[in-house]
C-alpha cells in the first residue's frame, strides 16, 4: 500500500468534479445531510446548518491518507452549464481501515433530486482507481444497512461482491440493526 497519499487536485470525472470541501459548500451539503430521507440508513440524524458547518471545516482539512482511520470526505460537484451554478451533489469517502491489511472503506450519500443519474457511481468509480491503482490497496470495503437496496445496488455496479451479514450487531436508532458488508479486492478490479 502507496501512503502517506494526500488528495492533492480535484479529480475530474465525465460529469464530475471530485474535491475537497470548502466553506462555500454549506448550504449545498445541508440541503441534503438535513434530510430524514437521506439520513435514514447513516450514522447520524439530520443535521443542523451549523454542524455541517462544522464538519465541513475539519474534512478539508483531512487531506493526507497515512493511518488507520484516516479518511477523505470529497465533495461531488456537479460543474455548473449555461445558467446554472454548479453545486455540490453528495459527497464521497474513503477511509484507511487497515495499514497493514492493505484495506479502504469506501462510502457515500447524494441528494435526492441526483439520483439515478449514475453519479455515484461514477465517483465512486473514480476514488476505487485511486485506491487500487494509485495507492495499490488490496481491499476495498463497504460497510452498509442491508435495508439500503440503492447502495447494494451501487456495490454491485462497482464490481463488488456481499461478504457478510451481521444480524443486529449495531445500536442504531434506538434499535438493534444487521450491517451488510461489500468488497472487492485488488485482482477483481484489475479483471473488471
Amino acid at each position: 500500500m502507496k501512503v502517506p497519499y494526500t488528495f492533492e487536485a480535484p479529480i475530474k470525472t465525465e460529469r464530475l468534479v471530485l474535491r475537497l470541501f470548502t466553506e462555500a459548500d454549506v448550504d449545498d451539503v445541508h440541503s441534503y445531510q438535513s434530510r430524514e430521507d437521506v439520513c435514514r440508513y447513516l450514522l447520524f440524524e439530520p443535521r443542523t446548518r451549523d454542524e455541517v458547518a462544522e464538519r465541513l471545516a475539519r474534512h478539508a482539512t483531512a487531506i493526507t491518507l497515512a493511518a488507520d482511520g484516516d479518511y477523505w470526505q470529497i465533495a461531488m460537484e456537479l460543474p455548473g452549464v449555461e445558467a446554472a451554478a454548479s453545486r455540490v451533489i453528495g459527497d464521497i469517502y474513503l477511509t484507511i481501515k487497515s495499514v497493514v491489511n492493505q484495506t479502504f472503506e469506501i462510502g457515500w450519500s447524494m441528494h435526492p433530486d441526483f439520483y439515478g443519474h449514475g453519479y455515484a457511481t461514477e465517483a465512486a468509480s473514480a476514488i476505487l482507481a485511486l485506491a487500487f491503482e494509485a495507492m495499490e490497496g488490496h481491499r476495498v470495503v463497504a460497510d452498509l444497512d442491508p435495508r439500503n437496496d440503492a447502495s447494494i445496488a451501487l456495490c454491485k455496479r462497482l464490481g463488488m461482491r456481499e461478504e457478510a451479514h451481521f444480524v443486529k450487531d449495531l445500536w442504531f436508532r434506538g434499535a438493534w440493526a444487521d450491517t451488510g458488508v461489500y468488497a472487492i479486492l485488488d485482482t477483481e478490479y484489475a479483471a473488471r
